[in-house]
């Protein structure tokens, strides 16, 4: 298990991009980052694009990495999303919001992926 909070994010960022190309997702692009925050990985999944946050618990004790997701964090990831789709000229592109979670235990990480863990928040506008 990892020691401490920034090598435990790593380490869950890393065992999530495996998890997803595993399960058919093509990482386009982790820790893509904008004025208006970041967002963890960004990938594709059968024609849709996918803003994924990861999260990472020692243990579900204090709650699922889900709900470490916070309505100001889910605004942010929104406006994010939105500027890469608007870069890349992909507006009318199917969406989504996903989260992973990974909860590192004795046996080793638990993987959850959670599809449309939330909606688009606030104006369209950034």
């Amino acid at each position: 298990m990892p020691k401490d909070n920034l090598n435990s994010g790593k380490l869950a960022e890393e065992i999530a991009r495996t998890f997803l190309e595993q399960n058919g997702f093509q990482v386009l692009a982790r820790n893509f980052r904008t004025r208006l925050g970041e967002v963890d990985i960004i990938a594709k999944e059968k024609g849709t694009f996918c803003f994924i946050e990861v999260k990472s618990r020692s243990s579900d004790r204090f709650g699922s990495p889900l709900e470490a997701v916070s309505l100001t964090k889910q605004k942010q990831i929104s406006k994010v999303a939105i500027s890469f789709l608007n870069e890349k000229r992909l507006l009318d592109q199917n969406a989504r919001f996903d989260v992973v979670s990974v909860i590192f235990t004795q046996g080793g990480p638990k993987i959850e992926l959670i599809r449309d863990a939330f909606n688009l928040r606030g104006e369209w506008s950034y």
